[in-house]
């Protein structure tokens, strides 16, 4: 029995070293000065992209910690593996805010704001 309970510790442990710091991405750039209409509207897309796979490792993450949790009840060890950074929930705070400005800046330079604008970033 202590052999399953060790690998199933062991296990927790490592997907917990899996955190990672966020990389948050500027919300102004100096590209931005430059930009076409349909520069803009790609990068929007690219920027939805981003956040869709960025809430479900969100999600996964989600998961874990309360995998961890709950082991940690019986094996408190455990709850040192838990990830608390939330890099994925920053990083798309950061991607919505930069999509509202880029918005933006589509209005200005092309009279109306790109068809795929944002994606409202919703933190579970």
């Amino acid at each position: 029995m202590k052999p399953i309970a060790l690998g199933i510790l062991s296990a927790i442990v490592l997907c917990g070293c899996a955190g990672r710091a966020p990389e948050l991405v500027p919300i102004v750039q100096q590209v931005d000065q430059h930009m076409t209409c349909d520069q803009i509207v790609a990068e929007t897309q690219a920027n939805n992209e981003r956040i869709s796979t960025l809430a479900t490792e969100e999600g996964w993450k989600v998961t874990q910690n309360v995998a961890a949790g709950v082991v940690g009840l019986f094996i408190w060890p455990v709850w040192f593996a838990m990830d608390f950074q939330d890099a994925a929930g920053k990083e798309g705070q950061a991607l919505s805010q930069r999509n509202q400005y880029l918005g933006t800046l589509a209005q200005q330079r092309c009279g109306a704001p790109p068809t795929t604008a944002s994606i409202p970033w919703q933190a579970e």
